[in-house]
């Protein structure tokens, strides 16, 4: 029988890297680029924050505003953008690192669980300097269904044996603390990345 483990599952943007303004910009600049349009900082933040990039052009398809033959050249534009943010502002987190040593040292299973996908979030955990402790990475290209839906915290939970009393997610978007709360497990809400560790180790109860 394999022993269950305990577990910290992290979204990525907005709680690992503060990377939510860099794919706004990034999208809003591809969309402009191919679509001559521009999503407004309030219908992100309310309607797409915490989606797959290619879920948010879905729905800018189904409201005639993108068309769907664009999608790849949006998609592909985008990335481009998102890899050069990354490049300038993504930089090496002493903070992350010594969380992430702790939690090890307790014991814990390490995961992240983002909406991203692969090559994004990688290299935002490289540049960080925390990707060498993951156990695990699920990104949008690993799950049918990404968040609001709770597959991609499940399977990172059954891969790493972890139960959802035994593990907690920390997360910032409304789309991805629905996601964390339909799965039972303890959830950790943070505004930014700068208050992840206060907010994980202040709870006794957490740790």
């Amino acid at each position: 029988m394999r022993t269950l483990n305990k577990s910290v599952l992290f979204d990525l943007d907005g709680v690992l890297v503060d990377a939510c303004e860099w794919h706004y910009e990034a999208l809003n600049k591809a969309l402009y680029q191919i679509s001559d349009y521009t999503i407004s900082k309030d219908d992100h933040d309310i309607k797409f924050n915490g989606l797959p990039t290619k879920k948010k052009l879905n729905m800018l398809v189904d409201l005639m505003i993108v068309r769907e033959c664009d999608i790849p050249k949006i998609l592909e534009c985008k990335q481009e953008y998102t890899i050069q943010y990354i490049e300038e502002f993504c930089k090496y987190s002493n903070s992350k690192v010594t969380m992430m040593n702790a939690l090890k040292d307790m014991g814990y299973k390490i995961g992240c669980v983002t909406n991203c996908i692969r090559q994004t979030a990688e290299l935002m955990l490289k540049k960080t300097g925390i990707i060498s402790y993951f156990d695990i990475i699920i990104t949008n290209e690993d799950c049918r269904y990404n968040k609001p839906h709770p597959e991609p915290y499940i399977k990172a939970l059954v891969e790493l044996n972890s139960l959802p009393e035994n593990s907690i997610i920390v997360e910032d978007s409304i789309k991805g603390l629905e996601a964390a709360r339909m799965t039972g497990c303890v959830v950790v809400e943070v505004e930014d990345s700068t208050q992840v560790t206060k907010k994980i180790f202040e709870g006794g109860d957490r740790i």
